[in-house]
Order: structure tokens, then C-alpha cells, then sequence
């Protein structure tokens, strides 16, 4: 038993409903296809810096406080180091971040 109708017009009918429906399907597979193209082009974050040096203000822009890369209490003056610049920083005085707490995390104590 068929399910589709037995006359001529409605077979049409039927056509031209199942070209539209094809149609938007075509599109919508056409724009995923698209979308994600697009993901697999996009570059991945940059690693964040591993430790960080936070500046103060002014002329010499000295710095006031070291931080570990993933701390949450960094400020917009901060500037990427490695953790032989973080050494030397806090041997030279510069306070740790007490969040973060860099100099436990190098081994540094004072």
C-alpha cells in the first residue's frame, strides 16, 4: 500500500512541496557546513604568561608587585616575566602577591 496520493495534481503538489523542502535543507546544511569550516580556521588563545610583573605608575614605572600568571588580582600593568626575573624580584624586595602567591609557588622564601 502506497501512501502517496493516486491522481496527477496532488503527485505535483507533492513535488513541488518535497523541491522546497530539499531547497531550505541544501541551505541550512550549506550554512553548517559554513559555520563550521569557520571553527576549524580559528586559532586557538594564546598560553597566558606563566608569571607577571605588575608596574606602578609614573616615570620609572617600578615595579610594586609579582603575581603568578593565573591570578585573579592582576592589573592592566602588568608585563609577562619568566621565573628567573621573578627570582630576582623577589630578592630585590618586591612583595608577592598575596592571592597568588608566587613566590611559594617558585620556592622563594623569605
Amino acid at each position: 500500500m502506497s501512501l502517496l496520493p493516486p491522481d496527477l495534481p496532488r503527485l505535483r503538489t507533492l513535488v513541488t512541496y518535497l523541491r522546497g523542502e530539499l531547497s531550505r535543507t541544501e541551505q541550512a546544511l550549506a550554512a553548517a557546513e559554513e559555520l563550521e569550516a569557520a571553527t576549524t580556521r580559528q586559532q586557538p588563545a594564546p598560553e597566558p604568561p606563566a608569571w607577571l610583573v605588575e608596574r606602578g605608575i609614573g616615570v620609572g614605572r617600578l615595579p610594586v608587585r609579582v603575581h603568578a600568571g593565573n591570578c585573579w588580582d592582576t592589573r592592566s600593568r602588568c608585563t609577562p616575566a619568566d621565573a628567573d626575573q621573578i627570582r630576582a624580584l623577589l630578592a630585590q624586595g618586591t612583595p608577592a602577591c598575596p592571592h597568588c602567591r608566587p613566590d611559594t609557588a617558585l620556592g622563594v622564601l623569605e
